[in-house]
């Protein structure tokens, strides 16, 4: 049985300090914050809740139909789905803007850092659920605030 996964699309990038934040960030200069780590590793991944979750659907024999918006940089997403088997007929793009994109810096005690773009997500209530989608079953994962309410209200 299909199942029809509305949200996020996110390109991760993983960054490994070798450091410890405490040792670069004074608490009594906190008002003062200027601070640069060097992060000698960097990964980037597929990822996204609707990414994830397709791709753990995928892994375990299900049929997932990812509902999600990317942004002018998601042909290598357009290309991964395909190679994983993943139908793209739900996944639109917006031109004018970026993928979702999380920036992860992990230090050695697994304190994190984290920014987060949100990029086309931001435009994923552009995608409407008809009642042709073709799934059995519906997932509503966190996305852009518009589309989660609008996608509910779809369901």
């Amino acid at each position: 049985m299909a199942v029809l996964i509305c949200g996020s699309l996110a390109f991760d990038s993983i960054m490994c300090f070798e450091g410890r934040f405490a040792e670069q960030i004074l608490p009594d200069q906190l008002h003062i914050l200027n601070v640069s780590f060097l992060v000698p590793s960097l990964r980037r991944d597929f990822g996204g809740c609707a990414g994830n979750i397709a791709y753990s659907l995928k892994l375990l024999g299900g049929e997932p139909l990812p509902m999600a918006m990317l942004g002018s940089d998601g042909a290598d997403y357009l290309q991964h789905l395909e190679s994983l088997g993943i139908s793209r007929r739900h996944v639109g793009q917006v031109q004018d803007t970026y993928t979702a994109q999380a920036m992860i810096m992990t230090d050695r005690d697994n304190n994190q850092i984290t920014a987060f773009h949100p990029g086309a997500m931001a435009q994923a209530h552009a995608n409407r659920i008809e009642p042709g989608a073709g799934a059995g079953l519906g997932i509503l994962a966190p996305d852009g605030r518009a589309a989660m309410l609008e996608h509910a209200a779809q369901f």
